[in-house]
């Protein structure tokens, strides 16, 4: 497969990962970019590889580390800014959620990204990460639940406010 092919099959999965782990469609879009970036230039080596989207996801990951670890000015500015012009506002499911996500721990969330928004299976995921199966289920379990207590109290607020 050439690298046109590659990235026309797996650009918007890979898009749809990197705003789960970040929760910033612009910020998912830089990572996914400078990924494919990393790929063009590794390309005659990366397309002997078994797994090409894994490796990328690989690189999403550890991008999204690093700029989480120095998200403290650039956030302050976006909020600053505000919001693109362009682009229309989240909904409010969307922002309870992307909110609820970015309070679990970086394993949860990738884990429950790769599961729920990437279709993979418990196996891909531990074959992915270099784990066992029970350490990928422990990792969405703990991550549900921790999902469901950020959650619950927008959802008691929502109940509350339908009974009415």
């Amino acid at each position: 497969m050439d690298f046109d092919a590659f990235y026309r099959d797996t650009c918007r999965r890979l898009l749809r990962y990197a705003y789960g782990l970040t929760g910033d469609p612009a910020e998912a879009q830089d990572l996914v970019q400078e990924a494919y970036a990393r790929a063009w230039q590794r390309w005659r080596r990366l397309s002997r590889y078994e797994n090409q989207e894994a490796w990328l996801r690989l690189v999403v990951n550890r991008l999204a580390a690093d700029r989480w670890r120095r998200l403290g000015v650039r956030k302050a500015r976006a909020a600053a800014e505000g919001p693109p012009a362009h682009s229309p506002p989240p909904s409010e499911n969307t922002v309870l959620l992307v909110a609820a996500m970015r309070t679990l721990p970086m394993i949860h969330r990738r884990a429950l990204a790769l599961h729920y928004l990437l279709d993979r299976s418990v196996a891909e995921i531990a074959a992915e990460t270099g784990v066992s199966t029970g350490t990928v289920k422990s990792w969405l379990s703990r991550g549900r639940d921790a999902l469901a207590a950020a959650l619950e109290p927008a959802l008691t607020q929502e109940g509350r406010s339908h009974a009415r």
